[in-house]
């Protein structure tokens, strides 16, 4: 389980005042690595917060082959260097993924039935552009990070998902303050010289897409 804190003021919107911000809250540690995984294991941190009516998240991330080409909403983000994170706010109302490039891009997906088709889910929904940029993000790294970056490289990304968006699709969530949730968080990333793909939550297949797998979230 993993314990959320509630902050009486959002996450700031300045990079220079993240680690100020964010050094009383927990981390985690996104730190099962698959077998398919290469030889590179980045470090990776994530610390939660909410504020009743925001999801704030900091992952920070000791990298190296970086990779960024995805510039668009909806795009394949999952192959550039990437961090996502998985949230079920109530049982049988299906998850949603949230996927960020290390340049920014992200997708937004609602998924109720995780079966893998042609078309991606059983049963899911493409949250639109429009709803979806309410999630707000600040990162470390330009948006394109091309050629590979094969030293080095550490980078951050802040998000706030309101919970105003995950309400549209699982009904209102209340006072959010007591409630267990269920989640898994990733790093990822498939196109690059040193592909790896690790989990919060350990998964037991090659597959991030798992509800079973995942672990709870407290929100206090």
């Amino acid at each position: 389980m993993y314990t959320i804190p509630r902050i009486p003021i959002p996450a700031p919107a300045d990079l220079a005042d993240v680690k100020t911000f964010w050094r009383e809250v927990p981390p985690l540690a996104v730190d099962y690595f698959l077998p398919q995984s290469g030889a590179h294991r980045p470090r990776t941190l994530l610390r939660l917060a909410h504020d009743g009516e925001t999801m704030h998240g900091l992952f920070e991330v000791v990298d190296r082959f970086v990779r960024c080409t995805r510039t668009g909403y909806g795009s394949e983000v999952w192959k550039d260097s990437c961090v996502e994170i998985f949230v079920e706010p109530k049982p049988g109302r299906g998850y949603f993924s949230f996927e960020f490039n290390c340049g920014g891009a992200f997708l937004v997906n609602h998924i109720v039935d995780p079966t893998r088709t042609v078309a991606g889910f059983q049963q899911f929904t493409r949250v639109p552009e429009r709803a979806a940029k309410t999630v707000r993000i600040i990162t470390s790294l330009p948006p394109v990070t091309e050629p590979e970056r094969v030293e080095a490289v550490d980078w951050t990304l802040q998000f706030a998902i309101p919970f105003s968006l995950l309400a549209q699709y699982v009904g209102p969530l209340g006072e959010v303050s007591g409630q267990t949730w269920r989640g898994n968080f990733f790093k990822c990333a498939e196109e690059n010289s040193q592909p790896h793909w690790a989990a919060w939550s350990p998964v037991d297949e090659f597959n991030f897409h798992l509800p079973r797998c995942f672990g709870e979230l407290r929100l206090l």
